[in-house]
Order: structure tokens, then sequence, then C-alpha cells
């Protein structure tokens, strides 16, 4: 797999960055390791005669060999993206900005964080939502929506801790659907908009245990 080079050497004090936008899916899950029965999936260009990289590849290739003073952050602007990199915990955000956590460690016992290193992912949308591209943030033609915020967050100095670039992130889709002439309608971003205003979500997987 291609993303073996990205971790292959790395040492204390790297930081590494895995940035997907494109299709995401999900398939039927039969090893009992997801809470909701579903695998989630990237669908790179030969999906159609290599197959789908299913989220238990991404975590074993990318997550696991993470060793300590190692961080790796991922953004994921895919459908069905909210735990595409099997990591054990969840943080979500509320409208008022408190943080809840949901624990996503799978019954059988499997540890899907680290070796002791750190990662943070940024997800599009929900487990059982879909992402899509509008033109509606850049206003000149067609972006990934979370991808677009991502980007305008860091830019405009939002990166100071992961509650503010969500904030961010929520506030610019939240001035985007209120424009008159936007292209909101037909649920061009609906999942980036629910997760959002109503909980962004972060994935935490460092090498700890609770």
């Amino acid at each position: 797999m291609a993303l073996y080079w990205l971790v292959q050497g790395c040492q204390p004090g790297d930081s590494l960055l895995f940035h997907y936008s494109g299709h995401g899916s999900r398939q039927r899950n039969y090893n009992g390791d997801e809470i909701d029965g579903f695998d989630e999936t990237l669908c790179p260009l030969d999906f159609e005669t290599q197959g789908m990289i299913v989220d238990d590849e991404i975590n074993t290739t990318i997550v696991r060999p993470l060793p300590h003073g190692v961080k790796l952050h991922a953004i994921i602007d895919a459908c069905h993206s909210g735990t595409v990199l099997d990591l054990p915990f969840l943080c979500r955000m509320n409208r008022s900005g408190q943080y809840i956590w949901e624990d996503h460690r799978p019954r059988s016992g499997v540890w899907k964080g680290t070796s002791g290193g750190e990662v943070i992912s940024f997800s599009g949308c929900d487990d059982d939502q879909t992402s899509a591209d509008t033109s509606a943030l850049s206003q000149i033609t067609s972006t990934g929506a979370m991808t677009f915020c991502f980007i305008q967050a860091i830019e405009r100095g939002h990166a100071a801790t992961y509650g503010s670039i969500l904030n961010a992130m929520r506030s610019a889709i939240r001035n985007a659907g209120g424009g008159g002439g936007s292209d909101f309608g037909g649920g061009t971003v609906t999942s980036l908009i629910s997760m959002l205003l109503t909980g962004g979500s972060v994935g935490i997987g460092g090498g700890f245990r609770q």
C-alpha cells in the first residue's frame, strides 16, 4: 500500500500529514470491531479493479506503528469518513463549545491506537453521512467543503487549538449557508453543516489507554 511511505523511518519529533479529498464509502463489517456494523473505506482511482482501502488497513498502516514522539494529523474530506482511521476515541464539540468524548474501542479488546505516538483526525462527515463539493464557499469553483473550511481556518489564524479550528469551520459554514446566492440547496454540503453546526468531531488515537 502506498501509505507505507508516510510512516516508514519516522522518528521522535516528526510531524506527519495525511490529507485525502475524494470518494469514500462503507461496507459490511464481519469481524465485530465496528460499533455500527460497517467498515469505512476510501476509494482510490483504481478501486473498481483493486478494491477500496478499508479503515482496518489504514489503522494498521499509519496509526498503530507510530512511535512515541511522532504526531500525525489526518484531514479526511470524504463520504462516511467519521471513523475512517478507526481511532479509539472520538471528540465531539456541541453548539456551546463543550466537548463530549465517545469511546470507539472495539468490544474485542483489540487496541486501535498508536505505539506511543499521537494521531488527530478531522473528518468531513459522520460514518452514516455523505460529503460533497460546493462552490458556495469559494464563490469561484467547486471545492471540498470541509477542506476549504479547514484551510481557511488555518490561513486566518484560528489554529491555536483544535476547538478553535472547529469553531472557525463552523462559522464559515454558517456564514455561507446564510448567503442568498449560495448553492447549498439539494443537500450539497448537508452532512458538513450537520456535523459542524450540531457537533463537530475530531478523532483521537494517542498511545494511551483509558
